[in-house]
């Protein structure tokens, strides 16, 4: 069995690393390409839509591990899986291409929430259809989380690395192979993309890649809560990205901005505004998120006093993340103050 996860592993990172270079000329062809605005961390026309290949990497190799027999049991977890984040990267491939409306997004979004939680209804026992709305919000809600987070070089690459070995590990404790593999598959994918998007000739992911990741995360989530994997393995490695989301999105609403808007007002983007590069601040965001990740794994499972420090850990490390462009800016300018204050 060992053998045969490292085979997939190794399967989507190939393709994932492999791939653009065929899906970058014709992504040019198309004129498949990100023109810089107001809300954009970049200067340069860049080509976009690259998560075409992180796709087909995703894909490929979750039927891979159903052809090799890697997972015999809950296969069919795995074809949910597989069938939602197809819906959502062909989704966001029509948005790179002709562009959608708000409405018709989200109504797709929230429909690709629906049938795929009806499947995992009807399939896994003792499921409740209970869950079938809190099943479309979550899609609905991480497509977009992970498509708003996913304007600056290396952040949603690394996103889906941290995840998807997080995940991979829930697996791992759950004895649920089907989770082990799907969260290794999706964080060999994004790695594979991570050189591309990061060298000189980089490019985006674009919302093809966006919805993938976010539409990745949220299945096996999603599929994970009904299989009865704990809530803390799932949510806790993507509180930084929840909870940069959900207060941008509360900041702006309270000024009575148009939510429809681009803007540059995220946390991480605002980060980059004081002066750290794209790098530093992706990696910020995925050690933050590999810290409130771990501070879940414990709260999952250790005795109470130990469970509450580890939540508490993770709540701390949120608030950090939240307030880090103050604190940048704030360590920014104590170090003006001293370098003035000696060359007097």
């Amino acid at each position: 069995m060992t053998a045969q996860l490292v085979i997939v592993g190794l399967l989507a990172l190939g393709l994932s690393l492999a791939l653009p270079v065929v899906v970058k000329p014709l992504l040019k062809r198309w004129g498949v390409v990100d023109i810089p605005n107001h809300r954009s961390s970049h200067s340069t026309v860049v080509v976009r839509g690259m998560g075409m290949a992180v796709a087909v990497a995703i894909l490929v190799a979750l039927a891979a591990s159903l052809a090799i027999g890697l997972v015999a049991v809950d296969r069919s977890l795995i074809l949910v899986v597989i069938g939602m984040v197809g819906a959502a990267a062909t989704l966001g491939w029509i948005e790179d291409l002709r562009g959608l409306s708000v409405r018709v997004r989200a109504g797709a979004q929230l429909m690709i929430g629906v049938v795929g939680t009806i499947v995992l209804a009807t399939t896994i026992e003792d499921s409740s259809y209970w869950w079938i709305p809190v099943g479309a919000v979550a899609v609905a809600t991480y497509i977009n989380a992970a498509n708003f987070m996913d304007g600056i070089n290396g952040i949603s690459g690394m996103h889906g690395v941290v995840v998807g070995l997080f995940y991979s590990g829930a697996g791992v404790l759950s004895d649920q192979l089907w989770l082990t593999v799907a969260g290794l598959v999706v964080a060999a994918a994004f790695a594979g993309f991570l050189p591309w998007n990061l060298g000189r000739g980089f490019v985006f992911l674009g919302d093809v890649g966006s919805y993938l990741l976010g539409a990745s995360i949220a299945a096996i989530a999603v599929t994970g809560l009904l299989a009865g994997v704990y809530l803390e393995y799932l949510l806790s490695p993507v509180l930084i990205y929840l909870a940069d989301t959900f207060t941008t999105f509360l900041r702006r609403a309270r000024r009575g901005e148009r939510l429809a808007v681009a803007h540059r007002q995220h946390v991480y983007q605002r980060l980059t505004d004081t002066g750290l590069n794209h790098v530093q601040v992706a990696v910020l965001v995925s050690v933050l998120s590999a810290l409130t990740g771990a501070a879940g794994f414990v709260a999952a499972t250790a005795p109470a006093p130990l469970a509450v420090s580890a939540s508490l850990l993770a709540a701390a490390v949120v608030a950090l993340y939240l307030y880090s462009p103050r604190i940048v800016r704030a360590i920014a300018r104590r170090r003006t103050a001293v370098d003035a204050g000696s060359g007097e």
